[in-house]
């Protein structure tokens, strides 16, 4: 027996070695704590109150995914049992922080809300390395922002459902709370909208789709897909469950052409329009003169906050050319009728408007109605001059606009194409490369974002809600090409959304990263590996 202890002894000093608690996002303290570890085994059980079952739920299925173990789950404390417990305490201040604490003992998981103790579970779940003891530990954390988000365009392509929970399970892993979903565009209109039938009958298909880059062909091939307000429900609720809001982006009142397609009297000329057979910007948009382009949008806009809870919907508003207004007889009456930017009153935005009055005039129409079902409208910054003061902004362009905006107190996400557009390159030699939009933003760009530098006013700095990363799909043409694209800057992105800036070194979270991608490759994500090019198979990827 007692050599049997002396092994043990000697063991173990190793074993806990190998638990170092250098997850992805870092939290904000680590503070390691004198005494024996906690020992894994299948008499380990949790023990949650019943507001916290689904919590409760995905710790049980995330600690038989990493150690083959399924803790029973109970509400009442017994004797000699170790548990892992969970709770919602006062004693965390941040609605999303948590408090978790190891040691011989058991596992606490203290969360402001359940949404923190849910981090506090994704943590502990990132720190498990099989069997391995976890030494004790008190972790202290909370997030830096509140948006933390993702993007997906299902537009330009269609992504089963399967894959968007997938998704949406990849943003849980990095402690995001926001699934942007970009679901119309001028290529395909991908949401069930009952009152206007022939946007899926006829705008969720395309007759061909741009080959290659560049190009002047297309493939003559169908294309097409949508998601069933049913569909959409479901994954409404599988990402609540996992405490992420869907954002849903209804683009307006350009990126309109599939809807042309199917309702051509939306538009100045009447038509005929076809969905979108190339990407970047068509000419065709909303007639805003036109009374039941309101009716349209209303209509949309109403069953669209059926399905989706969230009080932010995303309007769009980029890339909206105004020749066919110019063009168009109603739109130039309407033009005439309205205050030029120095007539506006306080409630627009006191930025220079280089915004057309008619798309002022369309976004402030949708702006009220969303307003009146107690909603919040986003757009993204072209939107802002000459915008309702209160208007939420995603500033895609550069950093500037939203720099601009939160100074005059809008609310502004950050979504710069320099740090923020994965579906641009991140390695230089592209040989072995999938097609992608161009651009090259390396993984050490990502990191280096700050989306409310120092050089912002404090108050600035308090209407940056966060960031995030968009991918759109023109040539992202499969489930495993996003994944590529999207990790592992995805996680770099992460950690800029949760970690306070003083903390983050790049090198150590490189060093912190390639632990992490052990989970990326147990639940079959596929990402860049050029990071490790002893991990590559050049020419192997099948996209």
């Amino acid at each position: 027996m007692r050599k049997l202890l002396f092994l043990v002894a000697m063991l173990l000093p190793v074993a806990v070695s190998a638990v170092t608690y250098d997850v992805v996002p870092l939290p904000q303290s680590v503070d390691m704590q004198k005494g024996a570890p906690f020992i894994l085994d299948g008499s380990v059980q949790i023990l949650s109150p019943v507001e916290l079952q689904q919590e409760a739920d995905f710790l049980q299925q995330y600690m038989e995914d990493m150690v083959g173990i399924k803790p029973s789950i109970s509400q009442k404390r017994e004797k000699k049992l170790r548990y892992i417990e969970l709770s919602v305490s006062p004693k965390v201040s941040a609605s999303e922080g948590y408090v978790l604490t190891i040691n011989n003992k058991g596992i606490t998981i203290q969360g402001g809300s359940a949404a923190g103790v849910f981090y506090g579970i994704q943590t502990l779940r990132k720190s498990i390395d099989g069997l391995q003891p976890l030494p004790a530990v008190v972790i202290t954390d909370a997030p830096r922002f509140s948006w933390r988000g993702m993007h997906l365009d299902c537009s330009r392509h269609f992504f089963s459902v399967s894959f968007i929970k997938k998704f949406i399970d990849l943003l849980a892993l990095h402690n995001m709370n926001v699934f942007h979903w970009h679901i119309t565009d001028d290529q395909g209109w991908r949401i069930e909208i009952e009152k206007w039938p022939r946007l899926i009958e006829v705008g969720a298909n395309r007759t061909g789709t741009i080959i290659g880059t560049n190009s002047d062909l297309d493939d003559n091939k169908p294309y097409g897909g949508y998601y069933t307000k049913a569909e959409a429900r479901e994954i409404v609720a599988y990402a609540a469950a996992r405490h992420i809001t869907v954002v849903p982006e209804i683009d307006m009142p350009g990126h309109m052409l599939a809807a042309l397609a199917s309702y051509p009297e939306l538009g100045c000329t009447g038509g005929p329009y076809q969905v979108g057979h190339y990407w970047g910007v068509y000419k065709d948009v909303l007639c805003v003169s036109n009374e039941r382009v309101y009716q349209f949008v209303e209509d949309v806009l109403t069953e669209v906050m059926d399905i989706f809870p969230s009080e932010v919907i995303h309007i769009g508003g980029d890339e909206t050319p105004t020749e066919k207004w110019e063009q168009c007889p109603k739109c130039q009456v309407l033009q005439k009728s309205l205050p030029t930017p120095q007539q506006k009153s306080e409630e627009f935005s006191p930025l220079t408007s280089k915004l057309s009055p008619l798309q002022a005039y369309f976004t402030k129409r949708v702006f009220d109605f969303l307003t009146a079902h107690h909603r919040r409208a986003l757009g993204w910054d072209e939107i802002l001059d000459g915008s309702p003061q209160d208007a939420m902004i995603m500033s895609w362009r550069g950093m500037d606009p939203g720099s601009k905006a939160a100074e005059t107190g809008h609310d502004v996400i950050m979504a710069p194409t320099t740090h923020c557009y994965f579906d641009y390159q991140q390695v230089e030699d592209t040989q072995f490369e999938p097609s992608r939009c161009g651009g090259f933003i390396p993984i050490e760009k990502v990191y280096a974002l700050d989306p409310a530098p120092d050089s912002l006013s404090v108050e600035a700095r308090k209407h940056i809600l966060g960031t995030q990363a968009n991918l759109w799909s023109e040539y992202l043409t499969t489930e495993s090409m996003v994944e590529y694209h999207a990790l592992p800057r995805m996680s770099a992105l992460a950690e800029v959304q949760w970690t306070q800036p003083e903390k983050k070194k790049f090198e150590d979270f490189i060093q912190r990263l390639s632990g992490f991608t052990q989970l990326l490759d147990r639940y079959h994500y596929t990402y860049c590996k050029h990071l490790w090019p002893e991990r590559q198979i050049p020419n192997r990827w099948q996209f």
